[in-house]
């Protein structure tokens, strides 16, 4: 159970670990180049987008646009005879650029980088903590390179879920860092994210955020409930499930990219909900 939110972590000599995973067709193996900063009004130059809902196929949404289905799978780079994944995010339009191929690396982090204090008696030491490096996609339909610090144990099962999140074309709000991936977001409670030493809110237990086996992704579009509570309070407008938006995770959808790597997830809690929360002890 997660009430608080996260910091951003920076790692120290670099220990590198390529993802040796083959891309999918959906995937080009196009080498990733460094993330292009965002524009200044990003909402204005952002291309026509559907998101997949369940039962919809390639046809289906080229007949609703007034598209050929050939027209649509070349500006997803979808390819026959895969469908679009739920959750999933649709160019509609020509998009203003290909996306690149999917690329991930984990470091080691410093102490410094995670803010670490004796004092704090936090569970898990910097050692045993990496920063992974993953390619995914923006609100703006960019290929970003952003990073997520978790435990040393569930670094490899955090880049296949992230790079299934990729082919689904699943769009994320930020990932640090957040200057360079979006900077004119300006509350770090939206950003998606893993390790922070901290307790749960209102107790003194550790969240399983401070040991590292726990991830939130897109917190606003995916918010924690519990009872009148809501967090972030800028998630209060996705409440309801539906209809489905850019970056809301669901059971049929993106939330199968975490669960299939081992990571339960908090939208299945009775006691709260928290849609934004995946965890590998199902806390």
């Amino acid at each position: 159970m997660i009430m608080l939110r996260r910091g951003v972590m920076v790692g120290m000599k670099t220990f590198v670990v390529i993802l040796a995973a083959l891309i999918m067709p959906v995937c080009p193996g196009i080498p990733v180049q460094a993330s292009p900063r965002a524009p200044a009004s990003p909402a204005a130059s952002t291309p026509p987008y559907h998101v997949v809902r369940p039962g919809e196929t390639i046809k289906k949404i080229a007949a609703v646009y007034g598209v050929r289905p050939a027209q649509l799978r070349a500006w997803n780079g979808i390819v026959k005879p895969n469908q679009p994944s739920v959750d999933g995010v649709l160019h509609v339009g020509r998009p203003p650029a290909p996306l690149t191929g999917w690329r991930s690396r984990v470091e080691p982090v410093t102490p410094a980088a995670v803010n670490w204090d004796p004092r704090k008696k936090c569970p898990v030491l910097p050692a045993d903590l990496r920063k992974v490096w993953v390619t995914y996609i923006d609100f703006y339909g960019v290929a970003r390179t952003g990073s997520i610090v978790v435990h040393e144990t569930i670094a490899r099962r955090v880049q296949r879920a992230f790079l299934t999140l990729y082919r689904m074309r699943f769009r994320i709000m930020g990932m640090s860092p957040m200057s360079i991936n979006a900077p004119w977001i300006t509350d770090m409670a939206t950003v998606t994210s893993g390790y922070s030493c901290r307790a749960v809110a209102g107790s003194k237990t550790l969240s399983q955020h401070a040991y590292g086996l726990a991830i939130d992704v897109n917190p606003v579009q995916n918010p924690m409930i519990r009872g009148s509570y809501i967090d972030p309070r800028s998630g209060a407008g996705f409440l309801a499930r539906t209809p489905y938006r850019r970056g809301m995770m669901h059971a049929t959808g993106a939330v199968r990219a975490f669960t299939a790597n081992g990571l339960a997830w908090g939208g299945r809690w009775r006691t709260l909900k928290d849609y934004m929360h995946f965890s590998t002890t199902n806390r």
